[in-house]
């Protein structure tokens, strides 16, 4: 039992030893310095803020005009640091007629890489920049368009051709053998690189005078671009032909000389469609060589343009006169009596759908074949007349895949360029092939080819 002293200390109430100044610093009470306008915190520093005056500024130089457009359409045809591939022979005038040398890759001369450049029969979404020189695979398929383009050569009657096939089968790259194949061998190459720029409504145009319903209109600036580059890639063959008419009437051509004469006096784009229908009337002559007339993206001027009539209605692309040459010759409405070949390419990469187009091509292909020939769908409103007149005299020609043998020679092509860093073998060329939705060619480049493209 506790004692009483014990509980008296028990109850006794204890007292608080801290001091009174610590006890302080915890009240929520305001401090009497505080109520009186003063603060706790220390005096801080003033920093005088001095405006600092910024730097003009400086613009880089503008581009000159064009020179956006130069570079995006820019063509490199060699690659110093690609390897020169041994052994590979320059392509000669019957090169490509032969069928022994189908399946091998073959050098474009360097003169011949100057005529197509200005043809702009390049284009800017093929691999040339990868490789030392130019080059082309010579495929089985391209052999007979050769011999159809040779057959053509003693005919009174012209090759009237489509190229057509799915993206990125060639083309393009076929439509550049042609007119490679035409140059060689002294044929006049007239080319049309994008049909596009016809009907895109960024040309000059004006109306030809005393038409309507419809109107016709001319193109003159794109016609003297046409001019120059048709004297630039045959200037040779223009040289040695002499005028057979006067045109003295219609052009600035005085007195008798060559062709080539004529082309040079349309020194301004006012006289530019006048000397092209001079030329053109001229190369129908009797003795004249044999024409090619090529044009790509064929599914741009079987449409209504970007152009409008005197009363805003569109301008239907086959009232464009150039546009309206090219057809005339593709339809047979115009003959070639020297012989020759109008070859239109579709295109894959910048297609419009045109149902009429579509049903023609579809249509010559399956009577080409024996198929049954379809027929127009009766639900579809978007047939066009002027476009099935156009076309259905022509001939259709589909260009597929390669096959495993061509992918194969063109791999190791390009493992001899130093390109395709890999052990080239059965497995990866089958491999490659097969990824390639078997032996496209452009997507074959995209495989093996695609982590060094820039």
């Amino acid at each position: 039992m506790a004692s009483a002293h014990s509980l008296r200390s028990f109850m006794r109430p204890t007292v608080s030893t801290t001091p009174r100044s610590l006890a302080r610093a915890f009240t929520t009470t305001p401090l009497q310095s505080a109520a009186q306008g003063k603060s706790s915190l220390p005096p801080q520093k003033q920093v005088q803020v001095s405006k600092k005056h910024k730097k003009p500024l400086v613009r880089a130089k503008a581009p000159n005009p064009g020179e956006r457009k130069a570079f995006r359409k820019r063509i490199q045809l060699s690659n110093n640091s690609a390897l020169e591939v041994q052994g590979t022979e320059d392509l000669q005038p019957d090169t490509m007629l032969k069928s022994e040398h189908a399946g091998k890759m073959f050098s474009i001369p360097n003169d011949m890489q100057d005529k197509l450049r200005t043809l702009e029969a390049f284009k800017t979404t093929q691999s040339w920049n990868l490789f030392r020189k130019p080059h082309i695979l010579v495929r089985q398929d391209l052999v007979d368009l050769m011999n159809k383009l040779e057959a053509a050569k003693g005919n009174q009657e012209a090759l009237r051709l489509v190229l057509t096939g799915t993206k990125l089968s060639g083309k393009s790259h076929a439509l550049l053998q042609a007119m490679l194949y035409g140059m060689m061998n002294n044929w006049v190459v007239i080319n049309i690189p994008e049909a596009q720029d016809l009907t895109n409504g960024n040309t000059e145009y004006t109306p030809v005078p005393e038409t309507s319903d419809p109107y016709e209109f001319i193109q003159p600036v794109y016609c003297y671009k046409l001019l120059t580059s048709i004297y630039d890639a045959n200037k040779s063959v223009l040289e040695g032909l002499k005028l057979q008419k006067d045109w003295s009437a219609t052009t600035q051509q005085k007195g008798a000389g060559s062709l080539a004469d004529l082309i040079q006096s349309a020194r301004e784009p006012d006289w530019a469609w006048p000397t092209f229908m001079a030329l053109w009337q001229e190369l129908q002559l009797p003795g004249r060589p044999p024409v090619l007339f090529a044009l790509d993206g064929l599914s741009h001027i079987n449409k209504k343009s970007d152009y409008r009539d005197p009363e805003f209605n569109p301008v239907h692309a086959h009232d464009l006169v150039l546009v309206r040459t090219f057809v005339d010759a593709l339809s047979g409405k115009t003959k070639l009596p020297n012989g020759g070949a109008v070859i239109a390419a579709t295109s894959g990469n910048n297609r419009q759908l045109q149902p009429s187009q579509e049903l023609v091509l579809s249509q010559l292909e399956a009577g080409q074949k024996g198929d049954e020939v379809p027929k127009p769908d009766p639900y579809e409103k978007g047939y066009d007349e002027r476009v099935y007149d156009a076309l259905k005299n022509s001939t259709v020609m589909r260009l597929e895949a390669l096959s495993k043998a061509d992918a194969r020679v063109l791999m190791e092509y390009w493992g001899a360029s130093g390109m395709l860093r890999r052990k080239i073998d059965q497995h990866t060329v089958w491999s490659d092939w097969a990824l390639s939705g078997h032996g496209i060619v452009g997507e074959l480049e995209r495989t093996s080819l695609l982590t060094i493209k820039m």
